[in-house]
């Protein structure tokens, strides 16, 4: 029993000369290697985004399709930036601008910021509106955008009939982990 415990506090002195090793030498910075925990510790963020009212809301009409009944949250890595992010997916039987109306409304009143031109872009037709919040250190982006084919393929999912009937649409509140400034890049 005795050496088992030698044994794992030599693996933990050696795990962490090794870190200060390539961050000495350059292979690996300290800051990459306390990042990469990743996604870890990251709940209560996740959950505050969740909170924001936005992504409950929907104008008149818009239904939640079959297979998207749960919000969807989480964190993903890729390529060294942590997101954290909450999601709902509805369908409107109305008209796209009905959409753009309603979340201009509710995002303005719960605070968020317009980060770029909204409306229309693609021959007159809403797209997608983007909008962005910074409270204190933490700052976040809020999308509303319209699905397609593709994104839904890309994701393998398979819309419901639903989705036949109308637009479907994404209302999206995402965040960096590390807290950095949020804009509408997209």
């Amino acid at each position: 029993m005795s050496l088992h415990t030698g044994t794992g506090r030599c693996a933990g002195l050696l795990l962490t000369v090794a870190v200060a090793a390539g961050a000495l030498t350059g292979c690996q910075s300290i800051a990459d290697a306390a990042s990469a925990s990743g996604c870890d510790g990251t709940e209560s963020r996740v959950e505050k985004l969740e909170s924001y009212g936005v992504l409950d809301s929907r104008p008149e009409g818009a239904v939640v399709p079959k297979g998207f009944e749960k919000p969807e949250s989480g964190c993903w890595q890729d390529s060294g930036d942590v997101q954290l992010y909450a999601s709902r997916t509805y369908v409107l039987r109305g008209d796209k601008a009905q959409v753009a109306a309603h979340y201009r409304t509710v995002a303005e009143q719960e605070g968020w910021k317009p980060d770029r031109d909204q409306g229309a872009s693609n021959g007159g037709q809403f797209t997608g509106l983007c909008f962005t919040r910074d409270e204190g250190d933490r700052a976040a982006t809020l999308d509303v955008y319209f699905l397609t084919k593709e994104i839904l393929e890309a994701e393998e999912r398979k819309p419901g009939p639903e989705f036949g009937s109308g637009s479907g649409y994404r209302v999206e509140v995402t965040a960096a982990a590390d807290g950095s400034p949020a804009d509408c890049s997209g």
